[in-house]
């Protein structure tokens, strides 16, 4: 049976397998379905302390595994399929048919960006397509971008961006955002921030970069071209906490309910990262969180000894 079994290797995983190997925990962390996490669909991370020119974001997440394997932390590329309670501890199944045991498990499986799901989509994504303003926006200083969504998020998206661009076009598949009267008033009375209605992306377009997109409008199917350098994408994220569905509390949402020091309602059972945040969703706050689960992990690991 394992000291610690970590499910996910993104920047909260493999923060908190660092912690976990250097309290001789020797800790097991499972790749699950985004090796890695979001952090390697990024390209420079320019706001994680300790980088003043930056880091590629697929780097941070390799070096941050490194380290934590020089520890002593053991990684395994598969997908957790099921967490069952049993005496003692902890049984783990993996998509490959492995069941594992651990006494104490951290849940840092994340939360996945919604995409269009489009082909031209994947092409451009780390170059001009994006789902976080907060991390990329400086990168398009000055220039034209849109933002496809109708929600709160979409219109904090707008606003930011309006710090850096030119222009910020948002475009909405109605007639009507979703987002909070509040939210809907300051992006509407802001002077760089225009709207297009009934619409969605049918095509992306580039050489290298986003040049543009084909703009379809759901009313009358007329499909438009429209010059751009950056699509924001806030749609939304789906935290990867299906197959804990019925084992540990999620909120409405989908994502995973912890306290302050990341203890779920299963005693033994801790969350780090995105699968247990909706509002920052940062690079640095998953590190954070990722510490936080291994610091009480062993904590409640000493208890039981």
């Amino acid at each position: 049976m394992e000291e610690v079994i970590i499910l996910g290797t993104g920047i909260a995983g493999c923060t908190a397998a660092i912690y976990a190997a250097r309290a001789n925990l020797a800790p097991l962390v499972i790749s699950g379905q985004e090796d890695g996490g979001q952090l390697t669909l990024t390209t420079d991370v320019e706001n994680f302390p300790g980088f003043p020119e930056g880091v590629q974001g697929p780097k941070l997440v390799q070096d941050t595994k490194k380290q934590a394997e020089k520890f002593g932390a053991k990684f395994k590329v598969d997908i957790a399929t099921s967490l069952e309670e049993i005496e003692g501890g902890f049984e783990v199944a993996l998509m490959g048919g492995e069941k594992l045991e651990s006494k104490t498990v951290i849940v840092a499986t994340g939360a996945s960006a919604r995409w269009l799901g489009i082909p031209s989509e994947d092409k451009f994504k780390g170059r001009g397509v994006t789902t976080c303003a907060t991390c990329d926006g400086a990168f398009f200083k000055d220039k034209e971008v849109i933002v496809i969504g109708g929600g709160d998020s979409a219109m904090e998206e707008a606003l930011f961006l309006t710090r850096f661009c030119t222009k910020v076009t948002v475009v909405h598949r109605r007639k009507e955002l979703r987002a909070s009267y509040i939210m809907q008033e300051k992006a509407k009375n802001h002077e760089k921030i225009e709207f297009i209605w009934d619409s969605t992306i049918d095509e992306i377009y580039g050489e290298k970069v986003v040049e543009g997109v084909k703009l379809k409008n759901l009313v009358s199917g007329d499909v438009t071209d429209f010059k751009t350098q950056g699509v924001f994408l806030a749609i939304g994220h789906i935290p990867n906490t299906k197959f804990l569905e019925g084992k540990l509390n999620l909120d409405d949402k989908g994502y995973l309910e912890a306290d302050k020091f990341m203890h779920t309602n299963m005693k033994g059972v801790f969350a780090a990262g995105d699968v247990q945040d909706l509002r920052f969703r940062q690079a640095i706050t998953a590190a954070g969180s990722g510490c936080m689960a291994a610091m009480e992990a062993e904590k409640y690991l000493s208890g039981l000894e």
